[in-house]
C-alpha cells in the first residue's frame, strides 16, 4: 500500500511540473546581431596600468566590462596566442607552438573537413552558412591560422609610413557598406613598436594612442552603420612584452587586457573571472549561439552579461 501511494505522488508531481516547468538560473540570451572583434599585438595590461593614453578604450571600458588579468598561453608569443583565441584551447591541443607558425608543429588533435583544428570562424560559418564574416588583419602570419574559406571578406593591409593607419581604411568601409555579422580586425602594433624601442618606451604608449584613434574611427563606421545598438565590440591582445621581447613567463609578457562593450554587456563592470586567453573563443561561441566542439576547453566569461 505504501508503495502505491508513493507511485502516485510522484505521478502528480510530475505532472503538476509538466504545467508548470520548473524555472531556472540560466539567463535567457540576449544575443548581439554584430560582433567586432578589435585586436592589437602587443598590447601588454601593464602599460594600461602605467597610464597609456587611450580615451577611446578607456570609455569603453567604463561604460562595458573589462580585466586586464587575461593571461596568454606560454609561450607568450604571437601565432600561438592568435591560434588559442580563436581554437578554444591551448597549443597542447591545437598544435601551433611557436610564434610564428604556419601549420601545426604538432598534430592537431581533432581536424575538421578543412583539416584544420575547428576554429570560431569555420564553427559559425557551419551554423550560419549566410552569415557575413570579414577578416581584416596587418600581420601575415595571421592569415595561416584560420578557416580562410569561412570568411566572405578577407584583406591583409600592413601599417607603414605611407599608410600609418593600417588595416584602419578597409575595415572603416567594410563595416559601413557589409554589416558583417562578425568582423575580427588585427592590428600588428604596438608590437613593433615594442621590440623597436622597449615596452615601456614612449614609442610604445604612443603607438598605443595613434592606436585609440583608430579604434575610435571604427566605432565611429560601426555608429553610422546604424548597428551599435546591436552590436558588441570585443578588444583584445594577444601577449604584452618586457624589454624588446616578448615569449617568455614574466606576467608583464602574459597578461594582457580584455574590453567588452556594447548589447547586453554590463556597465562599468570589472570581471572577475580568472580567464584565459581561449576563453575568448568560448566567449565569441556563446554570443554567436555556436556549440562548442568537445575538444576546446575555453570558458565562456558569463559575468560581462546582464
Amino acid at each position: 500500500m505504501k508503495k502505491l501511494i508513493l507511485f502516485v505522488c510522484s505521478f502528480l508531481f510530475l505532472c503538476s511540473c509538466m504545467e508548470h516547468p520548473v524555472k531556472t538560473n540560466l539567463p535567457e540570451k540576449n544575443l548581439p546581431e554584430h560582433i567586432i572583434l578589435v585586436g592589437f599585438d602587443g598590447f601588454s595590461s601593464y602599460s594600461l596600468n602605467q597610464g597609456a593614453e587611450m580615451p577611446t578604450l578607456r570609455k569603453l571600458m567604463a561604460e562595458g566590462a573589462y580585466t586586464v588579468e587575461n593571461r596568454s598561453v606560454l609561450p607568450s608569443s604571437s601565432a600561438v596566442n592568435w591560434a588559442s583565441m580563436f581554437m578554444g584551447a591551448g597549443p597542447e591541443l591545437h598544435g601551433y607552438i611557436e610564434w610564428g607558425s604556419r601549420v601545426p608543429e604538432l598534430p592537431s588533435r581533432v581536424v575538421n573537413s578543412d583539416n584544420r583544428f575547428p576554429n570560431i570562424f569555420g564553427l559559425y560559418r557551419e551554423k550560419a552558412p549566410d552569415a557575413e564574416i570579414g577578416y581584416i588583419y596587418e600581420w601575415e602570419g595571421l592569415n595561416y591560422l584560420v578557416d580562410t574559406l569561412a570568411m566572405s571578406f578577407r584583406q591583409q593591409v600592413p601599417m607603414n609610413e605611407e599608410n600609418p593607419d593600417g588595416c584602419t581604411p578597409v575595415a572603416v568601409q567594410y563595416i559601413k557598406e557589409k554589416k558583417p555579422n562578425f568582423c575580427a580586425v588585427l592590428f600588428d602594433q604596438p608590437d613593433g613598436a615594442g621590440h623597436g624601442f622597449g615596452w615601456e618606451s614612449p614609442e610604445y604608449f604612443a603607438k598605443l594612442t595613434h592606436l585609440d584613434q583608430c579604434l575610435k574611427q571604427i566605432i565611429q563606421a560601426v555608429e553610422e552603420a546604424g548597428i551599435m545598438e546591436e552590436t558588441v565590440i570585443l578588444v583584445v591582445s594577444d601577449h604584452g612584452g618586457i624589454d624588446k621581447g616578448h615569449g617568455g613567463k614574466t606576467m608583464n609578457e602574459m597578461q594582457t587586457p580584455i574590453v567588452f562593450y556594447g548589447k547586453g554587456i554590463k556597465k562599468g563592470f570589472y570581471f572577475p573571472e580568472s580567464t584565459m586567453v581561449y576563453d575568448i573563443a568560448g566567449t565569441l561561441a556563446y554570443m554567436l549561439d555556436v556549440e562548442q566542439p568537445q575538444v576546446w576547453i575555453a570558458r565562456p566569461i558569463m559575468s560581462v552579461f546582464e
